[in-house]
């Protein structure tokens, strides 16, 4: 089938590269991105990093310019501050909540997802924000400048960089995770350094399992409080919830895509012949099995495969994903580049010149290996680099690859 109409629902990071890639490609027809924000794509990323860290008081605008993508260069029509609705996939029609529909011949899923909430959590609930968009990461920041006391639910990453953001704007904090903070993530080695830095800048930590909000958290000016599973109550001026996240499939309920509730992939990109999905509503093969792989880069590497894959169909390369992630928080800067959560010390440790940064490597002889760097300055294709071949020997030492 020719195909001389491409929609992308999405207009994240994802969306935006399926469009370059797919022009980059060679296609020249006519192509329409559906983005539920009214916002030009910026760095979802640098929302619980850059801007929370930033000095300024609330007002984002600045640094929306700053953290904005590059003008897009696709020539895509660009529907934004609508949402799809629904998807007709025998007939080809995505349906909009607007009431109209789009037409295609060829489709690409990149709706994204959205914070999970706790339990108990009304939908006007005043003291209890989430961080994924824009809007959420402007609201935080205000209220954290008047340095309220402040419970962070969720050890993860996203959970770890909110609440070194509230302690740098000088709120008391206490971080509620069900294991050690970034472990599951990252494995017991690369969280302890963090929690320990974590613990010296003057974050609380509280376990007692899984959370839920407690009612009373409607008023502005009555606080929040959360219950732990063990029986403790916790009470703060703000909670800030990071447990995750949920694939924005709604829309696609009826379309007869999903299979247990989920969107599959295959290796390049297609979940039919003229459908495909990336970034953080596809489940995706890994070296790991099937998962979803939430990651800035890998929703780039994805839709780059998923756009030559939806034009060549066999003939577009595989993906095969090698994740990097890196988070920042308590004075510290990560970057990991390979599998995760790393098993146990790592094989190799090598001090930089800073004080405190370190380059370590994990060996895997199933998965490849794993690279971190900790407030040590190396490209990332050397880091790539050892994690896929290790340090190098060199007579009686041994050096890293990077060298």
């Amino acid at each position: 089938m020719t195909m001389r109409r491409i929609v992308v629902v999405g207009n994240g990071i994802a969306g935006q590269t399926a469009c370059e890639a797919l022009r980059g490609a060679g296609f020249d027809g006519e192509l329409t991105v559906v983005g539920s924000e009214r916002h030009r794509p910026y760095s979802r990323p640098a929302l619980s990093k850059a801007l929370l860290h930033g000095d300024d008081d609330g007002n984002v605008a600045g640094w929306v310019r700053a953290h904005q993508l590059p003008e897009p260069a696709h020539g895509a029509a660009e529907l934004l501050g609508v949402s799809a609705s629904g998807l007709d996939a025998d007939a080809r029609l995505v349906m909009l909540d607007d009431g109209s529909r789009l037409p295609y011949d060829g489709l690409v899923i990149a709706s994204g997802a959205r914070p999970k909430q706790l339990p108990g959590t009304p939908d006007d609930a005043a003291n209890v924000l989430t961080l994924r968009t824009l809007e959420d990461a402007g609201a935080l920041k205000r209220r954290v400048s008047g340095r309220p006391s402040v419970i962070v639910v969720g050890g993860g990453p996203l959970g770890m960089e909110v609440a070194s953001g509230c302690l740098h704007a000088g709120c008391d904090v206490t971080l509620v995770s069900d294991a050690r903070p970034l472990s599951k993530q990252l494995g017991h080695h690369l969280a302890g350094i963090f929690t320990t830095a974590a613990l010296a800048r003057g974050l609380k930590l509280a376990g007692g399992g899984p959370a839920r909000l407690l009612e009373g958290s409607k008023n502005p000016d009555g606080g929040a409080r959360v219950a732990l599973a063990d029986g403790i109550i916790l009470e703060a001026d703000l909670v800030a919830v990071a447990i995750g996240d949920q694939p924005n499939t709604g829309w696609l309920a009826n379309s007869g895509l999903l299979v247990d509730g989920t969107l599959r992939a295959d290796s390049r990109g297609r979940v039919r012949p003229d459908v495909v999905a990336a970034g953080d509503v596809a489940f995706i093969p890994t070296r790991q099995g099937l998962r979803r792989v939430p990651l800035w880069t890998s929703a780039i590497d994805q839709a780059k495969a998923a756009a030559v894959g939806l034009l060549l169909g066999d003939a577009a390369p595989e993906l095969d994903v090698q994740p990097y992630f890196w988070t920042e928080g308590f004075g510290l800067s990560l970057k990991v580049l390979g599998p995760t959560p790393v098993i146990g010390e790592p094989a190799y440790c090598e001090p930089g010149q800073e004080n405190g940064s370190l380059l370590m490597r994990w060996a895997d002889s199933v998965n490849g290996g794993t690279a971190a760097a900790i407030n040590y300055r190396i490209p990332i294709p050397k880091l790539r680099r050892l994690a896929r071949s290790g340090p190098v020997a060199d007579g009686s030492r041994t050096v890293a690859a990077h060298r």
